[in-house]
């Protein structure tokens, strides 16, 4: 056995520990680390028995003159895990009050806290008594226990299904005594992170059929719990330990301790990430259950492995800009040179307008709203030609351009007259199409004139040189971020991109999030999931209270699975309660701007940075004006930009609207001026007379509300002035 070279591995604790240590003592803790890979067994590493530490594998090694790491170091095998660093009596400290060892069920290696006074060996042997009465006392330190429900136990399990969801043995009794959500959420740390997360879903009112099938450990063999080797290569062991692949890894993780998404997914994710489908791949899941993770995730995974063919491009596309930069930015912490090269990172009008203009386009893409004006005054020579008769609003016409002629490429009037208007909210004859196409036929007509081109079209050319075969550039494989927000033409191509094999298309989004397109179909454009459709459902982003409230502003609306079905929230749930969302509403917007800015003062003595903290409006006319208020008050501020990845080193209170805040998260949200006729946005939705229109509408205000909330990760304050909006009310 020794002459195996022994396996090195870092537990998240690890490097929470290490980030939180001042910058000059992490120079020496990476240099140690990185001999302590290198050769654990060296002589130069001097390992120290812990006095009265609650678990006999541990061992103290020396950093430097104050600084001490902990290693769990087994009698047997050649395992060495680095669980703790810090000052040397806080580092003993924290030794005696942790234990790590290998569940005799399932089979994985667990950190959890034991009790903080030592005990005696007599004592040790009543160690599950000593559980029951600690639940009881954190029962009448709780609210609830004022309740009668809390004198019932909150589960009502035998021990083989405990044993059998990670909760270790001497765990059993403390769970079983246990009344209450708020008890349970005490008793956290004492718990391994699989059962508390187990627990916390089957008292939030998961099934016990859903928690089993997920958690419950496979009936196996018995469990050496001794080999620490082997309990490493568990999957719900790697979503706290990991053992880096080589110096170059280690590197990055020290680099960016925090970042824990890098090396530690949850072994749901990991299942989506690590294997073969036979085909597209559709994941959904709500805001802050990883998805962009396990998109990225399943990117590096694919283009290292052995058979990913020689020269072969993987292309991850997404809707907006910004977002396609913070990808590829993430990409290039956890992707080798060597694998990132492989992969194209880039939003998909931007693919197109490249692609198009490599076979000869020469026409310009133009978009409504443009700062050239050239779509807006094409459209405005086609309104000229509207029918007066007819009766019909001018944004009847605009809506019919983009949800028929557009989607459906009709370019003739009697190619009009069979388009199917499905969804539309006004029913059109045959004589009532024929006297509005020319409105339609004007438009294309200055399209040309000018040498422009709709994005939509310009998707269309694109499909049809792919179907011809006349460009011959291709991918092995597509990964798709914030899938809920493309067009079928937009789908269509991308399915043309990628030959149909194993393993071609990864698809990950959630409609709740839809905040610029119609639902679509996957199946229609030809992407065919059948028996390939996932869902994530914890968040691990937000807290509870933060979940609930964001979500609850789309409660009874019937929201799809991007494939022809339904997607509801019941199985959507946050592991950490938190504190509620705060709402405020102000006489004006100077009274508004002094409340924000106590807030940040509050959040700033709480130690809260300012980098951590964005202010979200729905316009960027009213980021300018609560931009102003702060600089007045003497903050620094930075204004997010569609254009670069957010630098968090830099100071300042960010700023952002609730489209550029998409994809991003701040451990502090405000979302400010959410007064009437902002939120929704009045001139959107007073956009259309369509009641169809109006109801698409109001539902992606709706989401672009929600999307903006969930950002938050632990802090979430909602302010107004004056009328507060009615999305407030609820």
């Amino acid at each position: 056995m020794s002459k195996l070279h022994p396996k090195v591995a870092l537990g998240d604790g690890f490097l929470q520990a290490f980030a939180a240590i001042p910058r000059a003592q992490q120079k020496a803790v990476m240099s140690f680390v990185s001999k302590f890979r290198a050769n654990p067994r060296a002589t130069g590493i001097n390992y120290e028995v812990i006095r009265n530490a609650r678990d006999s594998n541990f061992r103290s090694v020396r950093i430097d003159q104050n600084y001490r790491g902990i290693v769990l170091s087994p009698e047997q095998g050649n395992v060495y895990i680095l669980l703790w660093v810090d000052k040397h009596d806080d580092a003993y400290a924290w030794a005696m009050r942790h234990r790590c060892q290998i569940h005799p069920n399932t089979g994985s290696l667990q950190l959890f806290e034991v009790e903080h006074e030592l005990l005696s060996e007599s004592e040790e042997t009543r160690q599950p008594a000593s559980a029951a009465e600690h639940a009881q006392h954190v029962e009448t330190q709780s609210p609830a226990s004022q309740d009668a429900e809390s004198s019932k136990p909150l589960f009502n399990l035998d021990e083989a299904t405990l044993l059998s969801l990670g909760v270790p043995q001497e765990r059993l009794a403390l769970v079983q005594a246990l009344g209450s959500e708020q008890a349970l959420e005490k008793a956290e740390a004492r718990l391994p992170v699989e059962a508390f997360e187990a627990l916390y879903l089957l008292a939030a009112g998961t099934s016990l059929s859903d928690v089993l099938q997920e958690y419950a450990a496979p009936k196996q063999h018995s469990v050496d719990t001794q080999d620490f080797a082997a309990a490493l290569e568990h999957p719900a062991t790697q979503r706290r330990f990991h053992v880096p692949e080589d110096e170059q890894e280690l590197g990055r993780m020290l680099n960016a301790p925090l970042e824990r998404w890098r090396v530690f997914l949850h072994p749901s994710q990991r299942q989506l990430v690590e294997r073969d489908w036979k085909g597209p791949v559709r994941v959904l899941g709500g805001a802050g259950t990883g998805k962009t993770v396990v998109a990225m995730h399943r990117a590096r995974w694919l283009v290292a492995q052995p058979n990913w063919p020689k020269g072969a491009r993987l292309l991850f596309t997404t809707f907006t800009s910004n977002l396609a930069l913070d990808i590829a930015d993430n990409l290039r912490k956890i992707c080798t040179p060597e694998q990132f090269q492989r992969i194209e990172v880039v939003n998909l009008d931007a693919w197109v307008s490249q692609f198009v203009k490599r076979n000869g386009y020469q026409s310009s893409i133009i978009y409504p709203g443009g700062r050239d004006k050239h779509y807006d005054q094409c459209w405005t020579q086609a309104m000229a030609l509207v029918p007066g008769e007819l009766g019909l609003p001018d944004s009847f016409y605009k809506e019919e351009w983009q949800r028929v002629i557009l989607s459906q490429q009709v370019r003739s009037r009697q190619e009009y007259f069979t388009a199917s208007r499905v969804g539309r909210g006004v029913a059109l004859n045959r004589r009532q199409r024929a006297d509005i196409w020319p409105v339609f036929e004007e438009m294309r007509e200055q399209l040309a004139r000018g040498g422009f081109v709709t994005a939509e079209d310009a998707v269309h050319y694109a499909l049809e040189l792919l179907n011809k075969g006349d460009d011959k550039r291709s991918y092995h494989a597509v990964v798709l971020d914030e899938g809920q927000d493309f067009a079928a033409e937009a789908l269509k191509l991308l399915r043309a991109l990628v030959p149909e094999q194993p393993n071609d298309m990864f698809i990950v989004g959630d409609a709740h999030q839809r905040i610029y397109q119609r639902k679509t179909t996957l199946s229609q454009c030809g992407i065919n999931i059948m028996g390939r459709g996932r869902k994530l459902k914890i968040n691990y982003r937000t807290t509870e209270l933060i979940r609930r409230y964001a979500t609850a502003l789309l409660e009874g609306v019937e929201i799809d699975d991007l494939d022809g079905g339904l997607d509801g929230t019941k199985d959507y749930r946050s592991l950490i309660l938190g504190q509620a969302p705060i709402v405020q509403n102000c006489a004006d917007l100077a009274s508004e701007g002094r409340w924000i800015v106590q807030q940040i003062q509050h959040l700033q003595s709480e130690g809260v940075s300012l980098s951590e903290i964005c202010i979200v409006a729905r316009t960027n006319r009213l980021c300018s004006d609560y931009e102003q208020i702060l600089q007045s008050e003497g903050l620094p501020t930075h204004t997010l930009s569609r254009q670069k990845v957010d630098d968090r080193a830099k100071d300042g209170v960010r700023f952002a609207t609730m489209h550029r805040i998409k994809g991003l998260e701040f451990r502090c949200v405000m979302m400010a001026g959410i007064n009437d006729g902002v939120v929704p946005l009045r001139v959107a939705m007073q956009a259309s007379q369509d009641v169809v229109e109006q109801r698409l509408t109001d539902l992606n205000e709706r989401a672009l509300f929600h999307v903006a909330a969930t950002r938050a990760v632990r802090y979430l304050y909602i302010s107004s002035y004056g009328v507060p909006s009615e999305y407030l009310k609820n």
